[in-house]
């Protein structure tokens, strides 16, 4: 049933009104100035190929300190090792002057690199039991970081040439592991990805609104807001570092804000056509109410970010200082683009029709599918309640058993020599620490080779090794293998006794499988402070939206809950394997830790968005009416339609994020993806409306004291144009 509306909507004199005045008056020199900070951004952002942080710091943390003094010192040691892996069937290799010459040419063809293996050394920790398998490590020159190449086709070239054809040779690594899932071609380009997130975005679009102009405008507000925010990274570059992932960020989640945004805008602006008003009422209207929840909305998504913004690593913190441009540009162009462009188009955004008129919205939202769901909701909220909380906690139950870890070595996906390497490491019983070692620099003249002893009897180490020619004045380098894979469960247990047995003396642990272990100590040390400062700011936030800490509360808790069963699909579909082979990837039996952070930091704000688009109109419905039942309806049918088409805008830009290369961007991908639809249905279809129906007139507690804190203000104050009715707006 329609809810009628008396007079024309009164003109706001708040800022936000002021500024739709502004963007009424000035339309064309906002539109222009609009495209030439566009044009600028388009060659901003090529600028920036050079400029992206591509480092893997975990600065303060010993054993990555450690590494970098190796570096300093020695020239190497700090990029992960690539392993040479020969095999014969019918030869001891550790007697075979083949195989001691194929590592001689790896030597020369990798100048500054530091090399171990059996005939350096003379360890046995080199060659399996039977002695038809041996390897040798090649710890490349240079720093670490996400641009830097294993070279293992070089390194495989020099060894296999002249070998005898009963042995064989393939190499492996960690970095080998990771390039073994990527494309030739090196995957889709952003440019790719973010013209098939907009077709995408467009296709939906259709659907949404029908007619020419209101199709076309969300994606004009999303190409400037991509573009000018490329431009206000480049200029970060300058003052900061910013991690290359951010480039894939503003494409894509810049795409669907952006488009969120707009579609809020524009909804808003067509039902206040429809009731009759002119163009300049109706963009005052539409600023004030929608504009105001797309500030909201963007402040949400920003805080979300600030906790990557306060994490003590580079290249997380990078990302979010990147990633919190995106929502800040998004609603800059969605305040001031959008409404000049409205205020061009006035009544012509509904004509052009380019879809059958089925497909067009006729007004009266709460005479459709959405007005009768939330009757239905109204009526059986006990019912609705219940299954949405069994569907979250099934999938938060399976949230509980994330394991934020590295994959271990065997479940790396993919093909070629590192995978062959990998597995024939395996077949031959050497342990898979070797692709990980355990390294410990030696320094002011300590005896390394007394150490290589003390690390041999830890127990879980099978063997530690001092290379003489790792040595460089009173520096020296010890190699060591830990009995499991350096992301296993137990790798912990074992760092900790060899940090024991080097008390007291001159080395310091470091190597890949330590350096992992201070990233997660970074990670998740701090992260329960920034969760808490995270909510605290959310509360804050949506109380003063909502004029309700009940209503602000329910958010949050929503919200975390719909957080965790978004870890439980990337748990279900990833770590346990149920549908990871569309994406060619195995079951992974972990999730790289940083990918539930970043999953937490965009979602935490997207999902919120739901929220914050909803409860406004429901408060301002309430606010009208007095009725929490006809708040729910009203506001549920008059946002159902926004919410779900906003979550398909979203959901198709990180879907098409998961065909980026490397198999860590799909985990994050379909998380996002996955949580973005599964709050739009479950959560915001469901949980909300039936919760609130449950809640009644607590939904609109508001102790005077809390406002006193808050120092809010009350509702705004209108004031009516001369020659506007001065009935009050009730629907």
């Amino acid at each position: 049933m329609a809810v009628p509306r008396l007079g024309t909507a009164p003109i706001r004199e708040g800022r936000l009104a002021r500024l739709s005045h502004f963007t009424t008056r000035f339309r064309w020199p906002v539109i222009a100035a609009w495209i030439v900070l566009t044009v600028f951004g388009g060659y901003a952002a090529g600028q920036l190929s050079s400029r992206w942080y591509q480092s893997l710091a975990v600065p303060g943390q010993p054993a990555y300190e450690a590494s970098q003094r190796t570096l300093k010192t020695l020239g190497a040691g700090d990029r992960s090792p690539s392993s040479v892996v020969f095999y014969s069937a019918g030869t001891d290799v550790s007697t075979s002057p083949a195989v001691r010459g194929a590592m001689a040419r790896v030597v020369r063809a990798t100048p500054g690199a530091l090399t171990s293996s059996y005939f350096s050394t003379g360890n046995r920790m080199y060659v399996s039991e039977d002695g038809h398998t041996t390897f040798m490590q090649v710890y490349l020159p240079g720093p670490a970081g996400l641009d830097v190449k294993s070279d293992a086709g070089l390194i495989r070239a020099a060894a296999a040439a002249g070998l005898p054809a009963d042995i064989s040779v393939d190499v492996t690594g960690r970095d080998a592991l990771g390039e073994a899932n990527t494309n030739s071609s090196g995957g889709s380009s952003v440019l790719v990805e973010a013209l098939i997130g907009g077709l995408g975005a467009l296709i939906i679009l259709l659907f949404v609104f029908g007619t020419l102009p209101a199709v076309v405008m969300p994606l004009i507000v999303a190409l400037a807001s991509i573009l000018n925010t490329f431009t206000l990274v480049w200029v970060l570059t300058y003052l900061t570092d910013v991690s290359i992932i951010v480039q894939f960020l503003i494409a894509l989640v810049g795409l669907g804000v952006a488009i969120d945004y707009a579609l809020l805008m524009i909804f808003r602006f067509r039902d206040e056509l429809r009731e009759g008003n002119d163009v300049e009422s109706s963009l005052v209207e539409t600023m004030t109410h929608a504009g105001h929840s797309v500030i909201v909305s963007g402040t949400t998504v920003a805080i979300g970010l600030l906790a990557m913004v306060l994490l003590p690593l580079p290249l997380l913190r990078s990302m979010g200082i990147g990633g919190m441009l995106i929502p800040v540009v998004s609603v800059f162009a969605t305040l001031t683009l959008l409404p000049a462009m409205l205020a061009v188009l006035g009544t012509g955004i509904n004509r052009v029709r380019v879809m059958p008129r089925r497909f067009i919205d006729q007004g009266h939202p709460e005479d459709g599918r959405w007005g009768r769901w939330a009757r239905f909701v109204i009526r059986r909220p006990v019912a609705v309640a219940a299954v949405g909380l069994v569907l979250v906690v099934g999938l938060a139950g399976l949230g509980t058993r994330l394991n934020p870890s590295e994959a271990q070595m065997k479940n790396f996906p993919g093909t070629g020599t590192a995978i062959a390497a990998r597995d024939q490491l395996t077949a031959a019983g050497i342990t898979p620490g070797v692709i990980k070692p355990l390294d410990v620099l030696v320094e002011n003249g300590g005896d390394a080779q007394q150490i290589a002893a003390k690390l041999s009897a830890v127990r879980g180490v099978v063997g530690a090794s001092a290379p003489p020619e790792w040595r460089n004045g009173q520096t020296s380098l010890v190699e060591a293998f830990a009995e499991t894979d350096g992301a296993a469960p137990g790798i912990q247990r074992i760092i900790d006794r060899a940090n024991a047995s080097l008390k007291g003396t001159d080395g310091t642990l470091t190597g890949l499988a330590a350096v992992d272990r201070d990233f997660l100590h970074a990670l998740f040390g701090s992260f329960p402070y920034v969760l808490g400062l995270v909510l605290l700011l959310t509360m804050i936030l949506l109380t003063r939206a909502f004029r309700s800490p009940v209503l602000a509360l329910k958010a949050i808790v929503l919200n975390l809950l719909s957080l965790a069963a978004a870890f439980g699909i990337i748990v279900f579909v990833f770590q346990q394997g149920h549908g990871s082979g569309l994406w060619d990837i195995p079951a992974t039996g972990a999730i790289t830790a940083w990918i539930p952070v970043m999953i937490f930091a965009f979602l935490y704000g997207l999902s919120m968005d739901y929220e914050v688009f909803m409860l406004t109109r429901m408060r301002e419905a309430y606010d009208e009416t007095g009725s929490t039942d006809k708040a729910i309806e009203l506001g549920l049918a008059r946002t159902g339609k926004l919410v779900t088409s906003a979550a398909l805008v979203l959901m198709f830009a990180f879907l098409v994020l998961s065909t980026s290369p490397g198999y860590e961007i799909k985990p994050l991908a379909i998380g996002l993806a996955a949580g973005i639809i599964f709050d739009a249905t479950v959560i915001r279809a469901l949980l909300v409306p039936a919760l609130m129906k449950l809640l009644g007139d607590a939904n609109w507690w508001m102790p005077r004291w809390i406002e006193t804190v808050l120092r809010m203000p009350h509702p705004e104050s209108t004031k009516v144009a001369p020659d506007a009715d001065p009935e009050p707006v009730i629907g």
